[in-house]
């Protein structure tokens, strides 16, 4: 049941149904990243706050209970407010796409790159300061482009899975196998 050809299978349906939901309906999935952030915080919070009473000195208590609030604070945030927490999820995007912009052109700059490779990181950099002078312009469209390129990516990632399990599947029946041979 779980052989890799099945596995390919199962993920790649399934991404591309996520892709369908998100291209479909993006407002639901900037929702769902919401949603996902807040889980991710009370996590963070009952982890910092079981931290905070494995210790046995007072001073790392305090940090850690300090740090479980913050993160309780967050999460009640983000439930409370979606809309703040979906504009803050997209600059902070935006803020990484801008960072890894700015270096993946100074990288193009260093010693030993070839033209290609010059070319390719020039290329993604401007791509990525683009897209991050784009949600910092328009942040309430960005969040929705976000989800709709989310979901262009899941469908292409899942339909490509789905042909490689078939080809793996392929090659198995071709070799006479009945499992993947382990790397």
């Amino acid at each position: 049941m779980l052989s890799s050809p099945n596995t390919l299978l199962w993920r790649g349906l399934l991404a591309v149904v996520i892709g369908i939901v998100s291209v479909t309906w993006p407002g639901i999935t900037v929702g769902a990243f919401v949603v996902l952030f807040a889980v991710y915080a009370f996590i963070g919070a009952a982890m910092d706050g079981a931290r905070a009473f494995a210790g046995d000195r007072a001073g790392p208590v305090f940090g850690w209970l300090l740090l479980a609030l913050l993160s309780l604070a967050g999460g009640v945030v983000a439930l409370t407010w979606p809309g703040i927490t979906a504009l803050a999820l997209t600059i902070w995007v935006g803020a990484w796409a801008l960072s890894t912009g700015a270096m993946e052109i100074v990288l193009a700059f260093q010693r030993g790159e070839t033209a290609g490779e010059r070319a390719l990181f020039l290329l993604t950099g401007v791509v990525s300061i683009a897209l991050a002078f784009v949600l910092f312009v328009r942040p309430d469209i960005g969040a929705v482009s976000l989800a709709n390129v989310f979901g262009l990516f899941s469908i292409v990632y899942g339909v490509a899975s789905v042909f490689a399990s078939f080809e793996e599947r392929r090659g198995l029946a071709g070799s006479g196998r009945s499992e993947p041979v382990g790397v």
